[in-house]
């Protein structure tokens, strides 16, 4: 097991990751911006250092002064933690250079996953059900796209290839704005990814957003820990997370979960990662596989009894899976919601001092924060100031918990997102469950009105 482990990431998963390496006897080494000095985890790990001015393209993102920490504190591993770095292959393959472990997948595999047409053709041979799409990138002559899309049927969906986080997307419902659809998609993906290779996939119209998470070692070993519904989004954002998904059988959980962790042995998949799917009439379409933790990891925590972060820690180290799939028990179901530093409706980041922070408690509530009470959430990064899940031994208690908790949850000082998430365990069809990922902003566009 490693002795020192840097942490290349801020906010409450750079908190998470320092409390699992801690009880798992391991020190721990934070990396820091300016703006980042008096975060919580600074002051509680082992060592600190600072690697640079606020802006994150000047800390958290320059590969040479986060192997720079790593060296002069010598670390023997790095944590990526999400976001940021944690899925950059050329990082993952400059630590290994400069003689670290990198906790997540190999550079290659980072590479396969994050190209989505490369991705989607791997998950094709692993006989993960995809989206009906073009096969690969879009070709450049007109007539033979207009051909693709007839093939499909429309509404069709315009990706770029190394897209991500909702953006590098145009729906397109006719064949008349087809070209200059795709046209002006290559653009922004060239703007935003430097790649501007795009490819095309059915739309569908009301699915759902299921994910399911994955373990897996360098033995061979791979597991599925179930699946979470991510549904409620916005701006393809997820908002609220649960686990398991409202309604899903455990005949489709199994079939979907094995192909998950069957694709994960033929990929040599090393550590934890997620299958993102889309969900609609009982079929289920691979989107993108995401190599690194999710923020939402606890709901599947809670219901498994798995510490996530911990074996990411041990498989990096070359320890085998402790338990095998049989030994996997799902029991119960719990429910996350991001809570944000921001205006519940319009979603305006809301920086500032937070002046009062009271966290709730009680059974079944967990609170994932690096937040306290005189502590000055910063303009310069995501506005997630914590999470907030609750476990029940049914879904209606872990609801039922979570209003509880939120009614206790107290930030002043800026504006959050806790009135939403009172609104929405409030919200009839979320109750019902199975919502689709278009539900929250349709919500919002009401309320708007």
């Amino acid at each position: 097991m490693f002795e020192k482990i840097l942490i290349a990431n801020r906010g409450e998963i750079a908190l998470r990751v320092l409390r699992a390496c801690r009880e798992l006897g391991i020190k721990t080494v934070t990396v820091y911006s300016e703006a980042d000095r008096d975060a919580k985890y600074v002051m509680l790990s082992d060592e600190s250092v600072c690697i640079g001015p606020a802006p994150s393209a000047l800390s958290y993102l320059n590969i040479p002064a986060v192997i720079s920490a790593a060296e002069v504190t010598d670390a023997e591993a790095i944590h990526p933690g999400y976001g940021f770095l944690s899925e950059n292959a050329d990082f993952a393959e400059r630590v290994q250079q400069s003689g670290f472990v990198f906790i997540g997948p190999r550079p290659e595999t980072i590479r396969l996953m994050g190209d989505k047409v490369s991705a989607k053709k791997a998950m094709k041979e692993a006989g993960v059900p995809c989206v009906p799409g073009s096969d690969g990138a879009l070709p450049d002559e007109p007539k033979e796209i207009i051909a693709i899309a007839k093939k499909i049927g429309y509404p069709v969906i315009i990706k770029a290839a190394g897209g991500g986080g909702g953006r590098g997307m145009r729906v397109v419902y006719t064949e008349a704005a087809l070209i200059t659809s795709v046209n002006m998609t290559k653009q922004e993906a060239q703007a935003a990814f430097g790649n501007p290779v795009v490819y095309m996939e059915k739309f569908l119209e009301k699915p759902r957003h299921i994910e399911f998470q994955v373990l897996s070692d360098e033995h061979g070993n791979a597991v599925y820990l179930g699946e979470r519904d991510c549904s409620l989004q916005r701006r393809h954002q997820k908002i609220i997370e649960e686990a398991p998904a409202p309604g899903l059988s455990q005949k489709i959980r199994e079939k979907i979960g094995e192909r998950c962790a069957e694709a994960c042995r033929k990929i040599n998949y090393r550590g934890a990662g997620t299958f993102e799917f889309l969900y609609e009439n009982n079929e289920f379409y691979f989107i993108e596989m995401n190599t690194r933790v999710q923020v939402e990891h606890p709901v599947t925590e809670f219901i498994t009894g798995v510490d996530i972060v911990q074996q990411q820690i041990k498989i990096a180290a070359g320890e085998k899976l402790p338990f095998k799939q049989k030994d996997v028990v799902f029991k119960g179901h719990a429910i996350e919601c991001r809570i944000n530093a921001e205006d519940p409706y319009n979603f305006v980041p809301s920086p500032g001092k937070v002046t009062t922070f009271h966290m709730p408690g009680g059974p079944g509530v967990r609170v994932d924060t690096h937040t306290y009470a005189g502590y000055t959430v910063p303009s310069n990064y995501d506005s997630m100031i914590g999470k907030l899940i609750t476990y029940g031994d049914t879904r209606n208690q872990a609801i039922a918990r979570m209003r509880v908790a939120l009614s206790e949850m107290v930030v002043e000082g800026i504006k959050t997102n806790i009135p939403l998430h009172k609104d929405l365990m409030a919200d009839l069809a979320f109750n019902n469950g199975g919502v689709s990922i278009h539900y929250l902003e349709k919500k919002l566009g009401i309320q708007k009105k």
